[in-house]
C-alpha cells in the first residue's frame, strides 16, 4: 500500500503546508531569532561599547518609560501625524489595487505586457530609491500645484491633518507605484471566483455594477483583508517612515526599546485587522447560510 493511501487527505495538507514553510522557520531561526531576541535583552540596559569590550548596565524599564512618558515626542511627534498618513494611503492603496486588478483581468491586447509593468516597480524599486525620488519630489502630480491645494488644505484643514494630506499627496505616484503586490494578490483571488457564476448572473441580467457588488467584492473578501495586513506592513516599513530612523541609532538600549515598542504597536494593528476580519467573515457566512 502506498503512502499516499495510508495517510488521510487532512494529513497530507498538513505534511504540505509544513513542507512549504519549513524553509521560513529555518530562516527564522537561523538568521532573526538571535538579533531579535539579543534587541530585547538590551532594551533593559545601558549599552557601551568600549575599546575593549560591550558594558552593559542594567536599568529596567528606564528606557521604555523614557520614550513613553518622560520624552514622549521622541516617539509621539512623528508616530500620530505617520498613522493619520496611513490612514489615507491604506484605502487609496487598496481601492486602486482592486481595480487595476479588474481591468487586468479582463481579456485585451497586450495584457500580459500591463500586468508586467504594474509589478516592475516590486522587482527593481528598494527602500533607498523610493526614498530619493520622495526626497527629490518626483512622487507629487503636476495639477496639485496648478490648483495650489496645499493653501487650500492650509486655509480650510486643520493643521494636524493638512501635513498628513499634503505628505501624502506629494508621494502619490509612488504610493500607486508601491502597489504591485496587492494588484497581483487581487488578480489572483479574481480568477479563484468562478466563471459559472458570472454566465449565471449575466443570464439573469444583472448589470456589471450589480455583478460588481454581490460577486466580486464579496468573493474578494479574504484577500481584501490580506491585503489590508501586507500594506499595514509594509507601510510601517516604508523609506519615508520617520520612527524607522530614530530606531537606528548608536544608542543601543534605547533604540531597542523603541524598536520593540514600535513592533507592538504594529502587532496591534495585525490583530485589529484580524479581528475585523473574523466579524466580517462571520457575517458573511450567516448571510450566505
Amino acid at each position: 500500500m502506498k503512502l499516499s493511501e495510508r495517510l488521510s487527505t487532512s494529513t497530507l495538507r498538513k505534511l504540505e503546508g509544513s513542507l512549504f514553510i519549513a524553509p521560513w522557520i529555518f530562516g527564522f531561526f537561523a538568521f532573526v531569532a538571535y538579533p531579535l531576541g539579543y534587541s530585547l535583552y538590551m532594551s533593559f540596559f545601558q549599552v557601551r561599547i568600549t575599546v575593549n569590550s560591550v558594558v552593559y548596565t542594567y536599568v529596567g524599564f528606564k528606557n521604555y518609560k523614557e520614550i513613553l512618558v518622560s520624552n514622549g515626542s521622541l516617539l509621539y511627534n512623528d508616530l500620530l501625524p505617520f498613522l493619520r498618513e496611513s490612514a489615507m494611503m491604506i484605502p487609496i492603496i487598496l481601492v486602486f489595487s482592486l481595480l487595476v486588478a479588474i481591468l487586468l483581468n479582463i481579456r485585451f491586447p497586450a495584457r500580459t505586457m500591463f500586468r508586467v509593468i504594474f509589478f516592475l516597480p516590486v522587482i527593481f524599486s528598494s527602500g533607498q530609491i523610493v526614498q530619493e525620488f520622495i526626497n527629490q519630489g518626483e512622487g507629487s502630480l503636476i495639477i496639485l500645484e496648478a490648483l495650489k491645494i496645499d493653501a487650500y488644505l492650509h486655509d480650510y484643514v486643520p493643521a494636524s491633518w493638512a501635513k498628513p494630506i499634503q505628505t501624502v499627496l506629494g508621494s502619490f505616484v509612488l504610493v500607486l507605484w508601491y502597489s504591485g503586490v496587492q494588484i497581483l494578490i487581487f488578480l489572483a483571488g479574481r480568477q479563484t471566483l468562478s466563471a459559472s457564476m458570472y454566465e449565471a448572473a449575466r443570464i439573469d441580467g444583472s448589470t456589471p455594477w450589480n455583478t460588481f457588488w454581490k460577486i466580486t467584492l464579496p468573493g474578494l473578501v479574504p484577500y481584501i483583508f490580506l491585503n489590508l495586513m501586507y500594506t499595514v506592513v509594509d507601510l510601517f516599513t516604508f523609506p519615508s517612515n520617520p520612527i524607522v530612523s530614530k530606531v537606528n541609532t548608536t544608542n543601543y538600549g534605547s533604540s531597542s526599546a523603541l524598536a520593540w515598542i514600535y513592533f507592538t504597536i504594529i502587532l496591534l494593528f495585525v490583530g485589529l485587522t484580524l479581528l475585523l476580519y473574523s466579524r466580517v467573515d462571520k457575517a458573511l457566512a450567516g448571510s450566505r447560510a
